[in-house]
């Protein structure tokens, strides 16, 4: 498949006075593509940036799909760490005549790409666009697990017209559905009503507060890792921190640890798409959100670059296994812990005429603690909310 024909360049961001970028940053290495040269190969490349330039269906933050370009300024100038990078920028993707156009045309670039074991790096836009990256792994025939770090849930009204507000609402209705998993990441209580979390409750979904997840930020790192598509909306970042939103909140997560989730989100093997989304320059301060989005791309990709290679539905013999009985439970709970990474995995049970299906979902990543709580006779909330959706 030819994807160029969905690109236009963007003028590259070079070293002011100068002609070149400055030696030794990510913008000296990258592949763009300016329409100077030619449009760049995906051959031998791991990781692509592309920019999508629509905001149609944004809701209450017009201004959202300037974005891209501003990110990539800010990105550009960044150092590139001890790792050889194998990173091209398309350009931005050509906003289609609807706005269905478009979610057809990033659909095909993140499915083609996907396809090739490319993970993409996408610019919104607004955060809509999910539903285009969803509708990818769809046309591959793959069952996904979408994580989001965002202070809502993002279910809005069915009856509305697929938008910003409503895109995973549209995604758990799709017929066929090919959704097997939603968590958030950092949700804030007065934000969503108490029938949405239910909801989440009833499907079995991973649904955590920004409270819970701040008191150790090393429990999103088993989240992330169960994930295949991770999208982030800004405003799940404090005011003070990305104020480059006009739904901008007081509280939210630090930038730091924005960045933090975004190491686990480049750790993870199973990761293979990323969008960052609802950025809005018009209200940055000095480039402030710009920069943190920079950042955390910056994080991405170095975690991406330090990945283990050490999910065990491959092979499980570079693991440690441990099998523990809970009284009154027919099956044995069956742990994982790599050596590699002293990460660890629960086995969840499956139907046989399933298993193909859900070869990849039935491996839950998990931490210590999950096997700890097996020992104890009790059984791991996510190993249970698993079960119920593979038996």
């Amino acid at each position: 498949m030819n994807i160029s024909a969905y690109f236009e360049p963007f003028e590259i961001p070079l070293q002011e006075g100068t002609n070149s970028h400055v030696e030794n940053t990510l913008g000296s290495i990258i592949n763009s593509y300016s329409g100077e040269d030619p449009f760049p190969e995906t051959e031998n490349i791991d990781l692509v940036i592309i920019g999508v330039k629509e905001e149609r269906n944004c809701v209450d933050n017009a201004g959202c799909g300037s974005a891209p370009d501003y990110i990539r300024n800010q990105l550009y100038q960044l150092k590139w760490g001890d790792y050889n990078a194998k990173i091209i920028d398309l350009g931005n993707l050509k906003n289609g005549h609807t706005i269905n156009d478009t979610y057809f045309a990033l659909a095909a670039v993140v499915s083609e790409l996907i396809n090739k074991n490319i993970v993409p790096i996408i610019l919104g836009g607004s955060q809509d666009l999910t539903y285009a990256s969803y509708k990818a792994y769809e046309s591959l025939g793959k069952v996904v697990n979408i994580v989001s770090l965002d202070s809502v849930f993002d279910l809005g009204k069915s009856d509305d017209e697929l938008n910003s507000r409503n895109y995973l609402n549209k995604i758990i209705l799709h017929q066929p559905n090919f959704l097997f998993n939603y968590t958030n990441i950092g949700y804030q209580s007065y934000f969503v009503d108490p029938a949405s979390i239910k909801l989440m409750n009833n499907l079995y979904f991973d649904v955590y507060r920004l409270g819970k997840i701040r008191e150790n930020i090393e429990f999103a790192e088993p989240l992330i890792r169960n994930g295949d598509l991770f999208t982030v909306d800004v405003s799940a970042i404090r005011q003070s921190d990305a104020p480059a939103n006009k739904n901008a909140s007081p509280n939210g997560f630090h930038g730091e640890e924005a960045c933090q989730i975004m190491w686990y989100a480049g750790l993870s093997d199973k990761l293979t798409s990323l969008g960052l989304y609802e950025l809005n320059p018009q209200y940055d301060q000095n480039n402030q959100t710009a920069k943190l989005y920079a950042q955390m791309i910056w994080y991405f990709i170095e975690g991406f670059y330090n990945r283990k290679q050490d999910h065990p539905y491959k092979n499980t013999k570079d693991y440690v296994k441990y099998t523990v009985s809970i009284k009154d439970h027919k099956d044995q709970l069956v742990f994982y812990k790599s050596k590699k990474s002293d990460r660890w995995w629960m086995d969840v049970p499956v139907k046989k005429n399933l298993k193909s299906i859900y070869e990849r979902h039935h491996l839950i990543p998990c931490a210590y603690s999950d096997y700890e709580t097996a020992c104890k006779d009790d059984i791991p909330d996510r190993w249970w909310q698993a079960y119920q959706k593979l038996m």
